[in-house]
């Protein structure tokens, strides 16, 4: 059954959510403004009123993939108890958003599909969610939990390694090697968080 009308927002809303349901079930080759409206149930022009291009859509998924990665770490984030656990604890979201939003990750982190020169809030929503790292960081040196010297390095190392988990686990290869471990997937990212929370944290004294 078409759909075939929305009011303003909810049209936005809707070709957004369709081009999702494509890219998780069928990839990104799926996706033209054309089988977009075609899947939301609405005529062939009706995206042109939100979206110029193809590119302009995948950068407002990337944009909403964006702003819910920063909700999410920033709720891991106040939930830690201290700051060096919120660290641990954004690293553990991170992979976990990878996990329950898999077409945004895929998209988010391809600026050749979503063309940022041309969609800028894409860069802008980028920067706000790798500043709640940044801001934990600081908030570890201040505690005296990690060293100042090397902090944006290290925020970079962390996003490095969680970024890293979060592809592996996406392409399987996360669940392949915890099994050849005896442990799960879940359990080997934890460990290997907490690992690596240890090296980075400056020996007392």
């Amino acid at each position: 059954m078409r759909r075939t009308t929305y009011h303003h927002g909810a049209l936005r809303d809707a070709l957004m959510a369709a081009c999702l349901r494509l890219l998780e079930s069928e990839g990104l080759a799926a996706v033209s403004l054309r089988r977009v409206a075609r899947e939301a149930g609405v005529s062939t022009g009706a995206p042109y009123h939100h979206f110029p291009d193809r590119s302009a859509l995948l950068s407002a998924l990337s944009v909403q993939g964006f702003q819910l990665l920063a909700g999410e770490l920033s709720a891991a984030r106040a939930a830690a108890p201290d700051p060096l656990a919120a660290l641990t604890a954004l690293a553990s979201a991170y992979v976990g958003f990878s996990r329950d939003h898999p077409a945004h990750f895929r998209l988010m982190f391809r600026p050749e599909l979503s063309q940022p020169e041309k969609h800028p809030d894409a860069t802008v929503a980028g920067d706000a969610a790798f500043a709640v790292l940044t801001d934990t960081i600081a908030e570890c040196v201040a505690a005296g939990a990690l060293p100042e010297r090397g902090a944006e390095t290290l925020a970079v190392t962390f996003w490095a390694l969680a970024h890293g988990l979060a592809s592996l686990w996406l392409d399987g290869q996360l669940a392949k090697r915890s099994d050849q471990l005896g442990t799960s997937a879940d359990e080997l990212v934890a460990e290997i968080l907490r690992t690596f929370a240890a090296l980075a944290t400056p020996a007392p004294g």
